[in-house]
């Protein structure tokens, strides 16, 4: 493997994006960043980048031939792992059907396909119009949920508990021409019922689901995820048919190539698909599970992309739990009180700060109200959470205003 490269197509701005270089390293690999705009990244630094139109496909299959020999072509960004599989297809490399991977990024899409194939999914409309919207949410019956047919990190999703509110935001949505990258967005929304319970994630690889992740979220309208707990403390009685619910999910889409992050909530009818990400858990949850299991997604996701075997043989047995610090206000970040108590508290495997003194800090209603996260560990769910509970609330970030 030694003297190969890994091909990476942008990057998560923040969590598992940084360590897929250094896991690359320890593969024996060189790992190569393609960017658009290398500034986005804080950790360009870190490794080697080269400027690289990701819009295109041909642009990015070039760059590649230019870092010959090349052993894997990957995204840890939801916004890139399509270009990544249409660069893998055409180099003749591992990985994804394109195909599948257009289709299930495309909410709608996905929700027809599983609804199709029997799985349960909120009812739902896909809208072009505000006045569709509006239709959509009268024939549903508020509260609904309103969000981007394409996105991840919660961006844009917002529980509407009336007729105006689905028209307020509809109306942002549709006006919306670019995402946070940048990159230009469909004209189209969906409308979905509120699926009213708890919310857990399947970790899937190769089809099969490695275990189930406990999420905690933020308060409405806003669907913020502010902690995870692995394994989820849940019962055999629940367990069972969401994981089975979220293995159906991804042999339905065709995502039985690596990794898929399957979000579920159980309501009164039983497990409910919120949606399939057919890629790496973000937001940490990789970290998560390494420390509770010894699983090492990122190595594994590498390995497949690469044409080795994914190892996925837990070294160790115990629980993890992850809090994250959130923003609360706008201003400039001028310090985290607690920070460095809350690493030497005991049952903390790390508590860590995503953004430097003097950065400027906004809030948006989604994964970038994130400014930190404590990880706790011990023998159950509860102790590992109840550790990460009271280490996150003694963490006080400081600001000025703006």
């Amino acid at each position: 493997m030694s003297g190969r490269t890994l091909v990476l197509v942008e990057s998560n701005t923040s969590g598992s994006g940084r360590v897929f270089p250094v896991a690359a390293r320890a593969l024996g690999l060189r790992p190569v960043m393609l960017a658009a705009d290398t500034s986005r990244y804080p950790f360009a630094g870190e490794l080697e980048v080269a400027e690289v139109d990701t819009g295109s496909v041909p642009a990015v299959v070039a760059a590649c031939r230019r870092f010959a020999p090349v052993a894997g072509v990957v995204s840890s960004s939801e916004y890139f792992i399509r270009t990544a599989a249409l660069a893998a297809a055409a180099l003749h490399l591992p990985g994804p059907d394109p195909e599948a991977i257009g289709s299930a990024r495309d909410k709608g899409e996905q929700r027809r396909v599983l609804a199709a194939g029997g799985v349960r999914v909120p009812e739902f409309a896909v809208a072009t119009t505000v006045e569709q919207a509006l239709a959509a949410a009268e024939a549903i019956g508020c509260p609904v949920v309103v969000k981007p047919v394409a996105g991840s990190g919660s961006v844009g999703v917002r529980l509407s508990r009336d007729l105006e509110g689905v028209a307020a935001h509809a109306a942002e949505l549709l006006a919306a021409g670019h995402d946070e990258r940048g990159r230009e967005v469909p004209r189209r929304i969906l409308v979905e019922a509120f699926a009213d319970g708890p919310e857990y994630s399947v970790e899937v690889f190769g089809g099969l689901a490695l275990g189930v992740t406990g999420k905690h979220l933020g308060p409405p309208p806003c669907f913020v995820e502010v902690g995870h707990d692995f394994p989820a403390q849940v019962e055999d009685l629940v367990r069972t048919p969401v994981t089975e619910a979220a293995e159906a999910a991804v042999r339905l889409l065709g995502l039985t190539f690596g990794p898929a992050h399957v979000e579920l909530r159980v309501t009164a009818e039983g497990p409910t698909l919120i949606e399939v990400n057919p890629r790496l858990a973000g937001g940490w949850i990789p970290r998560l599970v390494e420390t509770a299991t010894g699983i090492d997604l990122i190595s594994d996701t590498i390995r497949v992309f690469t044409g080795e075997r994914a190892r996925l043989v837990p070294t160790r047995r115990r629980a993890a739990a992850l809090r994250f610090v959130l923003a609360p206000g706008t201003g400039t970040l001028d310090g985290l009180r607690g920070l460095e108590e809350a690493r030497r508290a005991e049952g903390i495997v790390e508590a860590v700060a995503y953004l430097d003194l003097g950065a400027e800090v906004a809030l948006h209603g989604d994964f970038r109200d994130r400014i930190g996260h404590v990880l706790a560990a011990a023998p159950t769910v509860a102790a590992a959470a109840a550790t990460a509970d009271h280490s996150v609330q003694a963490v006080h970030p400081v600001l000025l205003a703006a």
